[in-house]
């Protein structure tokens, strides 16, 4: 089996070098932030577009701070920039690990590294396009006759990064699922079997990080519920691989 090498480095070389790997993730997520600066008013108007799509006619976004105005669209942009660089962020973790890994840990951990990116996107991009306008088109409707939607844009801000956060991390069940599986944690059979536990869990996580209303909670706890499953068919290959090497060696 290969193996990584086998010349001891001083703990203080390690340190260094992850401080100069730490250093570089940040530069890139400041100098994407002051790229995008520049359109910090257009951003927020992309991402307030499913409630403003959806608000009663003279209704619309307020700022209820004197700094709002300002200091919303920046800390928006300040957030994108950290999405953005979550590749490279996320290949400077892989350069500093890489070293310690065998050629075989290697080629499972790079497709994992490539899911695990794409899979963050595809939760933010679900909670943008699908999640936030049912969410907001349920909100806007119940509401009584009388009563005028006007949502404090810093609020609005805060509730939809948070959204983003928690599908973006919601969809790296698969992942988590196959890698629990693959280091022997557990199985897919008592993973299996743990089903209906698994599924009252998605609606207790769901029912912890969305707003207060079974509406949302349900649309983040059913694809938590699917993403499992997925990671349990990822999690049979584990399997696959334990027994081909079984029959080798007998």
């Amino acid at each position: 089996m290969d193996s990584p090498t086998s010349t001891p480095v001083p703990l203080v070389a390690h340190l260094i070098e992850l401080r100069n790997r730490l250093l570089k993730a940040v530069l890139v997520i400041l100098v994407l932030f002051v790229g995008l600066y520049t359109f910090a008013n257009d951003l927020y108007l992309i991402v307030s577009e499913p409630l403003r799509l959806l608000l009663p006619s003279g209704s619309s976004l307020i700022a209820t701070e004197v700094a709002s105005p300002f200091l919303a669209p920046l800390k928006l942009t300040f957030a994108i920039a950290i999405l953005v660089s979550v590749p490279y962020t996320l290949f400077q973790a892989w350069s500093f690990i890489a070293p310690a890994l065998y050629k075989n840990e290697k080629k499972i951990a790079i497709p994992l590294l490539i899911s695990s990116i794409f899979l963050f996107y595809a939760g933010v991009l679900f909670a943008y396009f699908v999640v936030l306008p049912l969410i907001f088109g349920f909100f806007t409707t119940v509401g009584p006759g009388e009563v005028t939607v006007m949502t404090d844009i810093n609020n609005y801000l805060n509730f939809v990064l948070k959204l983003f956060f928690a599908f973006g991390v919601t969809f790296e069940i698969p992942v988590a699922t196959y890698l629990l599986i693959k280091a022997g944690v557990t199985t897919v059979t008592s993973l299996s079997k743990k089903r209906p536990y698994i599924f009252l869990g998605c609606f207790v996580i769901g029912m912890l990080i969305t707003p207060p209303d079974i509406f949302s909670q349900t649309l983040l706890a059913i694809p938590m519920f699917l993403l499992f499953e997925l990671g349990l068919i990822a999690g049979r290959t584990v399997k696959v691989e334990v027994d081909e090497s079984f029959e080798k060696d007998a």
